[in-house]
């Protein structure tokens, strides 16, 4: 291979490795990572892990550096007002000072922050922002952002897509555990136990048991109860497929684990990544270095994703979902090999002891080099000064990052000067020598912006007014079944029926919401089309192919659950009114105001915040979710088919857990997405008075599952309770038939 060609291919491939603990940072490292990325003590998606202090953190971004190497911070979980305005910027400047590279987020109100008040710091868009397609990648690109982290369950076909249309760096997993669910639209231990995956604290209900049962309540057997677990990811066979498809940096999970296991990954990974740039035509995995990513861990054996598939039954592992090694042997030699290692520049230097001058440290690394004066060197009296004790007194480096490669002495007979002096002077010199070797990578603090960054003209790029307070509130009804919309339409409080993509079939979609469409505007009501809730680009290309269809079927307006489908509207149904689903994370009016560059109607309210939190957001573009089943997990795995085989036919089985409690689980067919909902619907009829003081744009019935006699009875009692004040929620609903969600509670 030509050196060209192979400078190129180097140019396009990072291994970039997990670190819990500074001791897996420094072994990962020593393994061959080429970057690490890691969490501080605040704002960082594993919580629970060992993550690094202050003091840790600016001096691995240093040992990083000195070594040219890179350092991540995680800053991947959504931020309330109060951190995000108060602690973040103050959080992050010590490190941006300290030189960090990058820093990875998923709250979009934090995004905003960083460009603005840290603006040579890249930044890379994490995974739980569910980026699946070019339409989210450029918008992430227009925000500021240098790289995307994909979502778990992109094909190489689709990523590739990505790369050829988006000038921006591809991020994507390559080994370790997956996630049952899209990350970022997890809400289930959130609302199981108040442990938000969006706050770093999942309590990973993916690895716990589940029963399946059809839509009858009849026991569907299967292989085992661990039906939402998969196994881990492992691509080491597919790394030249992967560098093919535009995938710029390889990342390995793990920031939970221990040291061994990244380290021992991340050897293996090192050494094939350096065999394809070498000569991919020789490219091929050994049974022994595949036995060896088995013993370091795996979950039931290993899977190769959604890279080359949609979904599949032997990605899970059904009978035991925990994360097993082996080999006490090769867990010695990792150890032995790349652990407890922190390596010292070597440096040279030159001390000169000269009776009436100043001592004279000379100090050189690479082509940096500085002097040092120290005190004045004086004739001997009485017991004239050792070379012995010289060199014991100067060669001494202490936890710097450097040691002496070559240190020669310069010394006249019978001088003096005191031991403590000389270990002064070398102390001063490794100081000067280390800020002069990471001048580069220093940063000056910014000057923090004067203008309120949360003020904002009217006009384009803000909010439009739909329900703001003084005007009547709007009061929209969601449906998934076409069997609901007669006892919706014919409900007279009803101002907007939002009709879910998952009403219809492809084939026959634009007939069908047509006549829907007519029915509504009949009815006197606005009709709004709700994109599907994962949009990838085989969804984006339909879309685009009935674009003009669509458009004429006379709706007021679209509802999108993400951001690729957000960008989609943005960019081919400019004008049409869009509403932002709580799936769009606002959980500060950062967030708000950035979003704002979609022009929404409105937005809808976050569903972990609660009341405190929302009474101090900003809701008079806002819509609140005060009926319906929380859509807990969106998956693109299916249960059904894993356990019965694929029918291409939209259903509704159910998990039953450990408790006996059941969750209703539907397979959206065209779009190849399963849904779990809660057990329970949300409902929140009984605060109308607090919505109000809130100044609540507007509020959403959503229906799911329910039968049309549930719908009408739903909105019966949402005329009673919440519009009319008739009855009390106590008086129409069993105990326990019903959550108030985060309302009440919250999330950490």
């Amino acid at each position: 291979m030509r050196e060209t060609e192979k400078q190129n291919k180097q140019d396009k491939i990072e291994l970039l490795a997990p670190a819990g603990s500074y001791e897996t940072f420094l072994a990962v490292l020593e393994a061959g990572a080429d970057a690490v990325y890691l969490g501080g003590s605040r704002f960082g998606a594993r919580a629970h892990a060992n993550n690094f202090t202050e003091p840790e953190l600016r001096k691995a971004i240093d040992y990083a550096h000195l070594y040219d190497r890179k350092v991540y911070l995680t800053v991947n979980t959504l931020l309330k007002e109060e951190e995000l305005e108060k602690e973040l910027y103050d959080y992050l400047l010590p490190y941006y000072e300290q030189g960090l590279d990058a820093v990875i987020v998923q709250d979009m109100g934090a995004l905003a922050l960083i460009k603005k008040e840290l603006p040579d710091i890249q930044i890379h868009t994490s995974t739980q922002m569910t980026i699946t397609g070019a339409y989210g990648a450029g918008y992430m690109k227009s925000l500021g952002a240098s790289r995307i982290v994909t979502a778990r369950e992109l094909s190489l076909a689709e990523i590739r897509e990505i790369h050829e249309k988006v000038d921006i760096e591809i991020e994507s997993f390559v080994h370790g555990a997956l996630c049952y669910c899209y990350s970022g639209q997890c809400l289930f231990s959130s609302m199981l136990g108040g442990r938000s995956g969006n706050r770093g604290r999942c309590g990973q209900a993916c690895r716990l048991p589940y029963e399946v049962y059809d839509s009858k309540r009849r026991r569907i057997p299967g292989k085992g109860d661990f039906v939402l677990s998969p196994k881990d990811l492992n691509t080491i066979d597919a790394i030249p497929m992967l560098a093919k498809s535009g995938v710029r940096s390889f990342k390995i999970e793990g920031r939970m684990k221990q040291a061994e296991y990244a380290a021992g990954v991340v050897s293996v990974y090192r050494e094939y990544i350096d065999r394809y740039l070498a000569d991919e035509a020789f490219y091929q995995v050994t049974r022994e270095d595949d036995r060896k990513l088995f013993d370091l861990g795996n979950r039931s054996g290993f899977t190769d994703g959604y890279y080359t598939r949609r979904n599949g039954a032997d990605m899970i592992t059904y009978d035991r979902p925990n994360h097993t090694k082996g080999n006490d042997a090769l867990q010695k030699e990792i150890r032995r090999t790349y652990i407890g290692i922190e390596r010292k520049e070597k440096i040279n230097g030159i001390l000169i002891l000269k009776k009436d001058f100043p001592a004279m440290l000379e100090l050189s690394s690479g082509s940096i080099h500085i002097k040092r004066e120290g005190q004045m060197v004086q004739g001997a009296k009485n017991q004239p000064l050792s070379e012995h004790k010289v060199r014991e007194s100067i060669s001494k480096t202490g936890d710097t990052f450097f040691s002496f490669g070559h240190l020669e002495l310069q010394m006249e007979e019978d001088v003096f000067l005191p031991v403590q002096a000389i270990k002064q002077l070398r102390r001063e010199g490794l100081e000067e020598l280390f800020a002069v070797r990471t001048r580069e990578w220093r940063r000056e603090k910014p000057l923090q912006s004067t203008d309120s960054a949360l003020t904002q003209p009217e006009g384009q790029g803000t909010l439009r007014s739909g329900a703001s307070s003084g005007k009547e509130e709007n009061l929209a009804v969601s449906i998934e079944q076409r069997s609901q919309l007669a006892a919706v339409v014919s409900w007279s409080y009803a101002n907007d029926i939002y009709l879910d993509s998952s009403c219809y079939t492809r084939e026959h979609l634009l007939a069908a919401l047509s006549e829907d469409v007519a029915s509504i505007h009949r009815a006197g009501k606005k009709a709004y089309y709700v994109f599907p809730t994962i949009f990838r680009n085989d969804t984006a290309a339909f879309y685009e192919t009935i674009l003009a269809d669509l458009l004429a079927c006379g709706l007021n307006g679209v509802v999108v659950r993400n951001y690729d489908a957000a960008a989609f509207v943005g960019t081919n149904m400019r004008g049409l009114p869009m509403i932002l689903d709580f799936g769009i994370y606002s959980w500060n009016k950062r967030a708000q105001q950035s979003l704002s560059s979609f022009c929404p109607l409105r937005d809808t309210v976050p569903l972990e915040l609660n009341k405190r939190e929302l009474f101090g957001r900003d809701n008079k573009n806002s819509e609140i979710l005060i009926y319906g089943r929380t859509p807990m997990m969106l998956s693109a795995q299916c249960v059904r088919a894993n356990m019965t085989g694929c029918d291409k036919q939209p259903s509704v089985c159910f998990l039953k857990d450990r408790q006996g409690k059941y969750f209703p689980v539907k397979n959206h067919c065209a779009e190849c997405y399963n849904v779990i909902y809660n057990m329970t619907p949300q409902m929140l009829f009984a605060f109308r008075e607090d919505f109000r003081r809130m100044q609540m744009a507007g509020y959403r019935l959503s229906f799911t599952t329910e039968s049309p006699k549930e719908t009408r009875e739903i909105l019966s009692c949402c005329e009673d309770i919440f519009l009319t004040g008739k009855k009390k929620a106590s008086e129409l609903f069993k105990e326990g038939s019903y959550t108030n969600g985060h309302y009440k509670r919250g999330v950490e």
